[in-house]
């Protein structure tokens, strides 16, 4: 799969580089938000539902999403996960792993 209308080649070739009309320019932060979600979804075979934080690294960006591990009936018991997703500065996706995993229905302690 192709997303050149965002900026980004998700196939298996070539995963998430860059592909910008204008070269040297640094990918955007919605970019780096479509990348992260486009590469994580390929390399593991789930979409994230959602994406919990964002924020610049020192050596790129660490962007988490929420993923349904297990779907259950009622809903509210599905499992869901929390994953950090570590991307390069050009939105290389470099590394990921499971930070938490949760019931829908739960809350945080506060």
């Amino acid at each position: 799969m192709t997303n050149t209308a965002h900026g980004s080649d998700v196939s298996g070739n070539g995963a998430g580089k860059k592909r910008s009309p204008e070269q040297g320019r640094p990918p955007s932060a919605v970019e780096i938000l479509r990348l992260a979600r486009a590469q994580f979804a390929e390399l593991t075979g789930t979409q994230p539902e959602s994406v919990s934080s964002f924020e610049r690294a020192e050596d790129g960006w660490v962007v988490r999403v929420e993923v349904l591990e297990l779907a259950r009936v009622p809903d509210t018991m599905s499992l869901l996960a929390t994953y950090e997703v570590m991307l390069g500065p050009d939105g290389e996706l470099t590394t990921y792993k499971r930070v938490r995993r949760y019931e829908r229905g739960k809350a945080d302690p506060t």
